[in-house]
């Protein structure tokens, strides 16, 4: 991510942008947590942890540094177990889990593909929604080994991320409204990106 660094940073700002906006639409029905896990072979940082949309920072170049191998399994095990462990699995929780690298697992050592494709499967049954956008290697395929339904291929170039983000805000919204209008679990996992 470091060629795209700065691109990376204004994407999730407004990403994060896109979900505030959207609890402020969505006030009497939704109430928006976030949280941001970045990742590379030195470490897995969780910057915030399920936090009210509203109180979470923003990036900068600062907080955001991209370097090193792309351990997306272990980042997504370590992520995932926290959740499942922390999220009230009784109630009507809608999760949405959004996954972007701009490059293919190679340095986990703590959980394997099947592993994550387990963890995927039982929480999708609990109206969880995963997305994984990637770019620098076939993106429906890892996607698919995850049993990751939604996925999307995007250029690691300025104006390939910068459409990518954009992409992706417009189906998040979608999403939004979707459960506002009680879309069943299997409606919000088909098509996310689908336009």
């Amino acid at each position: 991510m470091e060629a795209i660094k700065q691109e990376a940073i204004s994407g999730y700002n407004e990403t994060l942008q896109s979900i505030i906006s959207a609890q402020t639409k969505h006030v009497e029905t939704q109430q928006h947590f976030v949280t941001l896990v970045t990742f590379n072979s030195d470490s897995t940082d969780m910057v915030y942890n399920r936090i009210v949309c509203t109180e979470a920072a923003e990036l900068t170049s600062r907080t955001y540094q991209p370097n090193s191998c792309t351990p997306l399994y272990d980042a997504m095990g370590m992520t995932l177990t926290k959740f499942r462990n922390a999220i009230n699995m009784e109630s009507d929780n809608r999760v949405l889990v959004t996954i972007i690298t701009d490059g293919m697992e190679n340095a986990s050592i703590e959980y394997t593909g099947k592993q994550i494709h387990q963890m995927i499967t039982e929480l999708e049954a609990l109206n969880w929604v995963f997305t994984y956008i990637g770019a620098n290697h076939n993106v429906k395929e890892a996607a698919e080994k995850m049993g990751i339904r939604n996925s999307l291929a995007y250029d690691a170039t300025m104006q390939g991320t910068k459409d990518m983000y954009k992409k992706e805000m417009m189906s998040r919204q979608r999403y939004y409204d979707k459960v506002a209008e009680g879309a069943s679990s299997e409606e919000l996992q088909e098509g996310y990106f689908d336009f």
